[in-house]
Parts: structure tokens; sequence; C-alpha cells
């Protein structure tokens, strides 16, 4: 079932809602070529979830009837968020879809010491990267889109945002494993968690000082080396399957 978010502009009246922003008009009718019979799945500001079939399409409209509604469950019950070096060509692109997929609140890209992408173009793609979060949002049902925050500095982010924890995964200065480390603090119901993860060099010296100075805890993923997109769908997951394990 199509899955569509509708703004404070859409029509939502009893059993009826009428579809008429541009582009979900665009979209359901034309690339689509949705007909009335057919059901779409839509979501509103206030995470209500809509099951709806299509009862009339004109030209500048869609009206549908609502089936069943409720509030989406399509979330964790914490704040996840990630703070990463960004990445060349699709490797990035894969990891705000994956990341938004998680159930991820936020990705702050952040310019660190070997970073593959300048601070240039990294505020050039970040429209983009937002939409990647938008299309992956409504293709896994999400009832709250994820925010690509602007590029900035690591000291930035932990200067200006405020996380009840921030944990690092590095792939050489560990310091312990993330089963061992969640089992002594696992992760709170509605706690804010900020991870950490770097580009495919590695963090720099520098900045494991950074770490060390504010006392992130810096974790292991494993034995294995992984890529940096690798390790978010990794290190994401793991954080996940221990809460709900």
């Amino acid at each position: 079932m199509p899955h569509f978010f509708i703004s404070e502009d859409e029509k939502v009246c009893k059993n009826k809602i009428v579809i008429s922003s541009e582009e979900n008009y665009r979209h359901i009718a034309r690339a689509l070529r949705a007909r009335a019979g057919e059901k779409l799945l839509l979501i509103d500001n206030n995470q209500i979830q809509y099951e709806t079939t299509i009862v009339n399409i004109n030209s500048s409209e869609i009206e549908c009837k609502i089936e069943k509604s409720y509030l989406s469950k399509r979330d964790l019950e914490f704040d996840l968020y990630l703070a990463q070096s960004p990445l060349r060509s699709d490797s990035q692109l894969t990891i705000m879809e994956k990341s938004t997929e998680l159930g991820i609140r936020g990705v702050f890209p952040v310019i660190t010491d070997n970073c593959a992408v300048s601070i240039e173009n990294a505020v050039k793609k970040h429209e983009k990267w937002q939409r990647v979060m938008y299309e992956a949002s409504k293709q896994c049902e999400r009832a709250k889109i994820p925010t690509c925050y602007e590029p900035s500095s690591l000291e930035e982010v932990f200067e200006k945002e405020k996380f009840d924890r921030i944990i690092v995964f590095g792939e050489r200065s560990t310091e312990i494993s993330l089963k061992q480390y969640l089992t002594k603090n696992p992760v709170l119901k509605n706690e804010k968690l900020l991870v950490v993860i770097g580009p495919e060099g590695g963090f720099s010296q520098k900045e494991f000082d950074l770490f060390r100075e504010k006392k992130f805890p810096i974790i292991s993923l494993g034995n294995l080396i992984l890529k940096a997109d690798t390790a978010v769908t990794v290190g994401i997951g793991d954080i996940i399957y221990e809460y709900q394990g």
C-alpha cells in the first residue's frame, strides 16, 4: 500500500481526506496512475496513520475515504541520533537510507580530520541527503521524518546539542565491546542517545583525545574492521537489538 505524508493543508474531515498538495497529487495521480478503488496509506503531522480508499480523482485533488485510523507505532522507544563523517558517492546515500529505516531521529554530518568530503561539498549535498531520508521514511512507513542537520564539526555538535549519552564507535582504540557496555549501561526508554562514527580512514589521534577528555566511551563492534557504511548499520542495529532483547 503506497505511503504518503499529508500536510496541514490537506483536508481531514470525518471519514474523508482530500489530497491537494502538488507533490502528492503528481506522485499518486500521474506517476502511480492510481485509480478510484485503490488503497493509500496516509499519515499526518500528529503521527496518525490513515488506511484509505481512493473515491475520486479530479484535475487537482484526490478524495479518499478513511477506512481505519490509528497512532503509528513505527518508532523506537528512545531517541537515537547519529554523528557521522560523510562518505563519497552512493555510500553516504546508503547510510541516510538505512539509518532512517532503523529509526534514527537525526543525522549530524560531521567534518572530521580524515573526512573524504569537504565542508563545502557536504553543504551542497545536504538537501539531497534530507530528501533520501524523506523517501526512505515513506517506504518504511515511518511516522516521523528524521532530520539531516547542517554539516558541522564534532565540537559544534557536542557543544550545541544536549544528549543524555554519547558513545563513540572506534575501530582500533576501543575500550569495551558494545554488548559489554550495554549490559552494564542499558539504553533507557525516552533516552536521547548520540552515536558517533568516523570516516573510512578512522578518527585522528586529536579526535580520540577529545573523546577521552569528554569521557565518552569508545566502543568496539568486534574484531573485524568494518567499512564506515557497514559500521553504521551494524552499530545502530546492535543497539536496537540489545534494547529490545
